[in-house]
């Protein structure tokens, strides 16, 4: 026989209680243990390794943005309203039920030759189908209400989805310009050290004056804080691109943000004409499509309240149950089918109807003037991005052969300043202008990419699928 002792034996268990204690300790020490890894582990971040093209970019925020999620679940609640609203013409499944219990000293009791009638508890249960038939014109108005509802709040969703691409097409124009900046202005400072390093030479060897140095060094430090500044946009703009994306900037990045674009700034010809342009925004801005829905709801707000001056008629079926009165015995019980028709009707209600009436006459007649005042606006707007694209357009195309003018001018300064017909002002001066005109043509297309971007969006046709 085996020694009770033995430590082998300590750690048997006895029965099937003890088993699932020794059981669930031991899934409490591991979950323990993973809970100290997992709080150990780093945090991660849902950054793409690729880099991101602009619909890449639209996408994720179609699926990220803030924006976007809010208007969904502002979306998912408008199928909410639209079951309340169809709720008048569904029918009814009532259930009621009720009992009661009085003081004998209570209750009237009609008793003759032993017979007793009335009982100090009663209890009645019903199931009744009850079905509107006439609500004065609300049943027909609440189908149609529920239909514009619906297509209101889905061209509410569009709203928002177009107002987030166009957000996050120019945030991802200004990274791009940014970045290109900062390469325009690192190649100015190269190109100002290298002629002060050239300077250096010139002045060490003898041939140039100490002033030629300072002016050099001077133009240097004047290029270097554009540079700063210039990698400081880019910090922003990429700030501000992953916030439109929804992503998670980890705290510690500063300087390397993990967000890598792949696009471009190109100038992509558009054709429009302003006729045109302000033809399909009144047709597609879905604005105007919610506001249009919006005024025939109020329109349904005066069906509605003049439905309070009509009858309501309803009718139901169903089945009853009861105790007997004339027995003591509760579980003596009458039941069977019932069936019937009720009908309301206030004659008079102390002008309630009338004032829902004048109320609801009132805010259909602000929705029509909403309605008119957004299709100006509109029109306002348009006009304005058409305006802003022509000018976009015009600088861009004025442009196009300025940097390589600047370069030539450039070269043809240096060669003239080294054969010694030229001096170092025209150097600087050349360099100046050929950096005026690299970042004048990099901002040129950036302004071309967004004023674009917003015509498309004035216009209504950003959205995807357009």
């Amino acid at each position: 026989m085996q020694n009770a002792n033995h430590p082998n034996t300590l750690l048997r268990p006895r029965n099937l209680t003890e088993v699932f204690r020794i059981l669930s300790i031991a899934v409490l020490l591991v979950m323990a243990f993973l809970g100290r890894l997992l709080s150990a582990a780093p945090v991660t971040y849902n950054f793409p390794t690729q880099p991101l093209s602009l619909a890449d970019a639209v996408n994720l925020a179609l699926t990220q943005n803030p924006n976007i999620r809010r208007a969904q679940k502002d979306l998912e609640a408008s199928h909410g309203v639209v079951i309340q609203t169809r709720a008048i013409s569904v029918p009814k499944l009532r259930v009621t039920g009720s009992y009661d219990a009085k003081q004998k000293s209570n209750v009237d009791v009609i008793s003759t030759n032993g017979f007793s009638l009335g009982s100090d508890q009663n209890w009645d249960a019903q199931v009744r189908v009850v079905q509107s038939i006439y609500e004065g014109g609300r049943i027909a108005s609440s189908l149609r209400v529920a239909k514009l509802t619906k297509e209101q709040a889905l061209l509410n969703y569009q709203t928002s989805v177009a107002d987030t691409v166009v957000d996050v097409q120019v945030g991802y124009f200004d990274v791009l310009v940014a970045e290109q900046q900062i390469v325009v202005q690192e190649a100015s400072v190269e190109l100002l050290g290298r002629e002060l390093a050239d300077t250096n030479r010139r002045y060490d060897a003898g041939t140039v004056p100490r002033f030629n140095v300072l002016r050099a060094e001077v133009e240097l430090a004047n290029a270097r804080p554009k540079l700063i500044r210039a990698r400081n946009a880019f910090r922003i703009a990429k700030n501000n691109l992953a916030n439109l994306l929804g992503f998670n900037v980890p705290k510690e990045a500063l300087e390397d943000i993990p967000l890598k674009l792949s696009g471009r700034l190109e100038a992509v010809p558009y054709a429009m004409e302003l006729p045109q342009a302000i033809a399909l925004a009144l047709e597609q801005r879905t604005e105007l499509g919610a506001l249009r829905r919006a005024e025939s709801l109020r329109k349904e707000d005066i069906v509605n309240a003049r439905a309070s001056y009509k009858p309501s008629l309803q009718i139901y079926a169903g089945y009853e149950g009861h105790n007997s009165i004339l027995q003591t015995d509760l579980n003596t019980d009458l039941h069977g089918w019932i069936a019937g028709a009720q009908l309301s009707w206030d004659i008079f209600d102390g002008g309630l109807a009338y004032g829902k009436i004048k109320q609801a006459q009132a805010l259909h007649e602000k929705a029509q003037v909403d309605l008119e005042d957004a299709g100006r606006r509109i029109e306002l707007e348009v006009r304005t991005a058409f305006s802003n694209f022509r000018e976009a357009d015009e600088v861009l195309k004025s442009q196009q052969k300025v940097v390589e003018e600047g370069e030539e001018a450039l070269r043809l300064a240096k060669a003239r300043n080294e054969a010694g017909t030229g001096t170092q002002l025209d150097v600087l001066s050349a360099q100046t202008a050929l950096t005026e005109a690299r970042t004048t043509q990099v901002q040129a297309l950036h302004d071309y990419a967004v004023a674009r971007a917003r015509l498309e969006r004035a216009i209504g046709a950003n959205m995807t699928g357009k």
